[in-house]
């Protein structure tokens, strides 16, 4: 195994993970900003005001984007296991 696979395996693992991030984080910020200007516009400052919506868009979000997040890291742990006979020799 050479430090260039090496690279490429970490390269891979990140562009995974950010992939599977991205749904999450994008709901989260949407609820967030919609939530601020809400907050803003009516001036309540009520901390699970901003909370409890963030949690139901990550939630909703997950349950949206949760298969195509499993398919991701299945595809990705599929040919991590499949390439280690290459790896190896």
């Amino acid at each position: 195994m050479t430090p260039t696979m090496v690279i490429d395996i970490g390269r891979q693992a990140v562009e995974v993970t950010l992939m599977m991030a991205t749904p999450l984080f994008l709901a989260a910020l949407l609820t967030g900003l919609i939530v601020s200007v809400f907050q803003a516009a009516t001036q309540i400052n009520e901390m699970t005001l901003s909370f409890v919506p963030k949690l139901v868009a990550i939630f909703l979000a997950m349950v949206v984007a949760g298969p195509w997040m499993l398919t991701l890291i299945t595809d990705f742990a599929s040919r991590l296991i499949i390439s280690i006979p290459s790896m190896i020799g």
